[in-house]
């Protein structure tokens, strides 16, 4: 699944015109509360007074890539690269708009950029980890995932992802466990739950599966949508396969 992050970088020091920080802080908060056009003006406006500014470029990227123009974010975050190229998120941010676009090997490349620059960075892990399951490279996919879930426990996506990187694998009393663990702690995630009713219906437990499927229909009626769980979400197939059998009743 792709994951915009809306990255919030700081000011360079060597910058003290009085207004700057205001005229950025307005771009951003723009960005962040989803007002994505005027933000784009805004963004716009800022880059024809600091043309330089590395996080400028890379936060407009950001707004790009949610209006839909991908090639746009892209040639921020290009911009964002050669004016700061030590900064780990225009690396990040570049990678989720190339696999919006099916470059996945530009995307891995650029993640593990950011990945050599901090080992522990959860969102290159994680965004790494998708584009190796997209490619099919479940086990590798699963490690990341892994690795992604140890730094940050509480990033539930990236528990749930790993769980049904083990039901693809076959490591099903695993997935089950985590599953499990994801419900009873985030008893409204939808994902888990989806998971969760595909797991109790390759097992034969219809009745676990449709108690479970009640409230993912209710949290988050996409799950029904095997194209938007493969294309989107990036499901692994035997997890989608068994959500869609038991949607269909077979």
């Amino acid at each position: 699944m792709i994951v915009v992050f809306v990255n919030i970088f700081h000011i360079a020091p060597c910058y003290s015109l009085p207004s700057r920080e205001d005229f950025f802080n307005n771009a951003l908060d723009l960005s962040t509360r989803g007002k994505f056009n005027l933000a784009l003006q805004e963004w716009n406006r800022y880059l024809d007074f600091y043309p330089d500014d590395a996080a400028g470029f890379s936060n407009r990227g950001n707004v790009k890539l949610v209006i839909g123009d991908v090639e746009g974010s892209i040639d921020d975050q290009d911009k964002a690269i050669s004016l700061n190229p030590n900064e780990i998120d225009p690396y990040i941010n570049r990678g989720i708009a190339e696999e919006a676009l099916g470059l996945w090997s530009q995307a891995k490349k650029d993640y593990m950029v950011a990945i050599s620059k901090d080992t522990k960075n959860v969102s290159a892990l994680y965004n790494l980890a998708n584009v190796e399951g997209s490619t099919f490279h479940w086990a590798k996919a699963r490690d990341l995932f892994s690795k992604a879930a140890i730094y940050n426990p509480g990033f539930a996506m990236a528990r749930s992802s790993l769980a049904l990187a083990d039901y693809q694998l076959g490591n099903i009393d695993k997935s089950e466990e985590e599953l499990k663990k994801l419900i009873r702690r985030y008893p409204t995630f939808a994902d888990a739950r989806a998971a969760f009713t595909a797991l109790n219906w390759s097992k034969g437990q219809s009745g676990l599966a449709e108690s479970n499927w009640i409230a993912v229909t209710e949290l988050d009626p996409r799950y029904s949508d095997e194209e938007w769980l493969i294309k989107v979400r990036r499901w692994p197939p035997k997890p989608t396969k068994d959500l869609m059998n038991f949607i269909d009743l077979k």
